[in-house]
């Protein structure tokens, strides 16, 4: 059993400055509800013990990530990059939450999908997020739990929270078995003798979520659930979830670090009830031996200034040099796209 008291964060959090009204739109800092979760989570949040690796501790990182279907690693990002990275999110969240007056989100009150709004849904037309695909701090270690090089770039994505997401979003997995065209269009796999379902594979989707701020118990930590990413029974709905599961949240973790995931693994967002956005933009790499659809996200003049290690990682994503990318943001349904 994994106890949750997590240790304070013992230095100045690094956060996201956001301008006035962007969040708590609807629901009151000072609401009696809110103010004693907020004084719960305080007191309760985290996963205790939480290990936390640095990059050369390459097979511990595996060892960590195979029983858990999750690890952190910190120091993934400079303070440069982290600096970069940090104002490119801003910037980012600011153009989202423009087309979003009443906070509705895309994923809940408050909750964001950067790829879910991005009509590429991907964000490698940004300088910030390209930056990401190809870092010697990680690259070794998604090449040992690949056991290659030849892995492939799904998406550059992420999510965040804003000030005022003061529920839980449900348990889920970040990928599913194929059911149909309209159900899972992105969804390739698929056993019709049902032997076999994603669950019993090797890994084959990893997430890596990279920290541009401290992720703290109040600011909206994701909840990570060690050791589903191979249990085929349903997550609890949130009605059903138990209390640990609700406390079991990546916190405290430092700007700069990266949470690896095993997509498969349950999690979920939790409250922000801080005064700053939290936010992991992501990288998604398909193993080598797996593929689901995916559509060009970068352009092929971008494309060929990335390393050509990055540029291996995405050439299944370079829009084709005598076409246009066009990019923005949209709440509108995406569908259809032309998959490749």
């Amino acid at each position: 059993m994994v106890d949750h008291a997590a240790a304070p964060i013992e230095r100045e959090p690094d956060t996201a400055p956001l301008r006035p009204g962007l969040g708590w739109a609807g629901p009151s800092r000072d609401d009696p509800e809110v103010v004693a979760l907020r004084d719960h989570l305080a007191a309760n949040n985290g996963i205790v013990g939480l290990e936390i690796c640095e990059p050369h501790e390459i097979e511990r990182a595996v060892r960590i990530f195979d029983r858990d279907g999750f690890v952190v690693v910190r120091d993934a990002l400079n303070a440069e990059q982290t600096a970069t990275l940090a104002a490119g999110v801003i910037a980012a969240v600011e153009e989202i939450v423009s087309l979003d007056d009443t906070r509705e989100g895309n994923r809940g009150s408050h909750r964001y999908s950067f790829g879910g709004t991005s009509i590429t849904r991907s964000m490698l037309h940004r300088p910030e997020w390209r930056m990401l695909v190809d870092l010697p701090t990680v690259t070794p270690i998604l090449t040992a739990i690949f056991g290659s090089t030849d892995y492939v770039v799904r998406a550059a994505s992420g999510d965040f929270c804003l000030p005022g997401a003061v529920g839980y979003q449900p348990l889920h997995a970040d990928m599913r078995d194929f059911v149909s065209p309209e159900r899972t269009p992105f969804s390739s796999f698929l056993d019709r003798r049902g032997y076999l379902t994603t669950r019993d594979l090797p890994v084959p989707y990893v997430c890596v979520n990279f920290l541009p701020f401290d992720q703290d118990r109040l600011n909206g930590p994701t909840r990570q659930i060690p050791g589903t990413q191979h249990a085929r029974v349903p997550p609890p709905t949130l009605e059903e979830e138990p209390e640990r599961m609700r406390l079991s949240t990546v916190c405290p973790a430092p700007a700069g670090a990266v949470q690896i995931r095993d997509v498969r693994a349950w999690h979920g967002g939790t409250p922000n009830l801080s005064e700053h956005v939290r936010a992991i933009p992501n990288v998604e790499y398909y193993a080598p031996w797996f593929r689901e659809p995916t559509i060009p996200a970068i352009t092929y003049a971008d494309w060929r200034t990335m390393s050509d290690h990055a540029r291996h990682l995405t050439r299944h994503l370079v829009q084709d040099s005598s076409e246009e990318l066009r990019t923005g943001y949209s709440f509108a349904p995406l569908l259809p796209f032309r998959p490749r």
